[in-house]
C-alpha cells in the first residue's frame, strides 16, 4: 500500500508542477459531480473485474461528463483480453491463446482432450491480479471443472499453453507515454508458483532491456488508436524463445514509479498533451 501512496504522490505533484489541480477519488464515489473535473487519470482501479458490470455502466454514465485518459474508446477494447486477437491481426506475436465463449457447454477436460493441451493456463478474458488463473498440468479435479462451469456460464475464459520461459526468464514490463518507452521491471514469479503477481509472491526488479525489447514495446503501443498516452505492456520469451505480448495494460496498470521518479513528468507531458487535443 505504501508504494501505491508513494507513486500517486509522484504523479500528483508532476501534475501540480504543471498547473494542474488534482483531486483523487474513488470511481465508486457516488457524491463526486464528475462535471466539475476537466478530465479522470485512470490509476489504481483495481476492482473493476469485480464489479465489471457496474463500472461499465458508470463509465457509459461518466464518459459525457468530462474527458477520459485514457480514451473511453481505448478503455473499452482494453477491459476484454479479446484484444490479444486484434493485435494479432496486426502482426503483434501474442502467447498463444484460445478464448472459449460464455456458455460453452464442453468440459475443461473435453477441450483440453481437444486441444491436445498438457501443461497450460486457463484464466477470464476480463480479469486482474489472477483472478481464477490456473495452470493446469495432470488430471483435471472434480473441484474445478465445478469451479470453471460456474465461470464460462457466466463470462468467457482464455487458455494458453503454459510458457516454460516464466519460470526461467520471468516477465518484463515496459512502461510507456505517448507510445515511447520511459523504463521496465523484471517481475518474477517465487519459488513454486508461476503468477508473478505481488499478491502471490512475486518479486519486482529494475531491468534494463535491448533495444530489440524496446522497439518490441513501442511496435505494440503503435497498434492501438488513438496511440494511448499511457500504456504498459508485459512481455515474455514464449515457447519458441520470441518476444510475446502476455497484456497490454491502458486502463489501471501499476507503472512503478518509483523504479524512475521522474517518469511521473513524462505522466505528466502526456496528460497536458492528451487535454491539448
Amino acid at each position: 500500500m505504501q508504494n501505491v501512496l508513494t507513486e500517486q504522490l509522484l504523479v500528483q505533484n508532476a501534475l501540480e508542477a504543471k498547473g494542474l489541480m488534482v483531486t483523487r477519488v474513488d470511481w465508486r464515489d457516488q457524491e463526486f459531480d464528475w462535471t466539475s473535473t476537466r478530465a479522470v487519470l485512470f490509476r489504481e482501479i483495481w476492482d473493476y473485474f469485480h464489479r465489471f458490470s457496474e463500472f461499465s455502466t458508470w463509465l457509459d454514465e461518466t464518459t459525457p461528463k468530462t474527458h477520459m485518459i485514457n480514451s473511453t474508446a481505448q478503455i473499452r477494447w482494453n477491459l476484454d483480453k479479446h484484444y490479444l486477437n486484434d493485435l494479432r491481426s496486426n502482426g503483434v506475436n501474442i502467447c498463444k491463446t484460445e478464448f472459449v465463449e460464455t456458455g460453452d457447454e464442453r468440459t475443461l477436460s473435453q477441450i483440453r482432450e481437444e486441444e491436445d493441451l498438457s501443461d497450460f493456463v486457463l484464466k477470464p478474458a476480463v480479469s486482474g491480479a489472477g483472478r481464477h488463473t490456473y495452470r493446469i498440468t495432470g488430471e483435471i479435479s472434480k473441484k474445478l471443472e465445478e469451479v470453471y462451469s460456474g465461470l464460462i456460464a457466466k463470462e468467457a475464459m482464455m487458455i494458453q499453453p503454459f510458457q516454460k520461459n516464466v519460470l526461467i526468464q520471468g516477465e518484463v514490463a515496459y512502461m510507456l507515454f505517448d507510445g515511447k518507452y520511459s523504463h521496465a521491471v523484471l517481475k518474477i514469479a517465487k519459488e513454486g508458483e508461476f503468477r508473478v503477481q505481488d499478491d502471490f509472491g512475486g518479486s519486482v526488479h529494475q531491468y534494463d532491456p535491448s533495444d530489440e525489447e524496446i522497439e518490441f514495446a513501442e511496435h505494440v503501443a503503435a497498434h492501438t488508436s488513438p496511440l494511448p498516452a499511457y500504456a504498459r505492456v508485459d512481455v515474455i520469451w514464449d515457447n519458441n524463445d520470441q518476444l510475446a505480448v502476455a497484456e497490454l495494460e491502458l486502463i489501471e496498470p501499476e507503472l512503478w514509479f518509483r523504479f524512475k521518479p521522474e517518469a511521473a513528468d513524462l505522466m505528466a507531458d502526456a496528460v497536458l498533451r492528451e487535454l491539448g487535443k
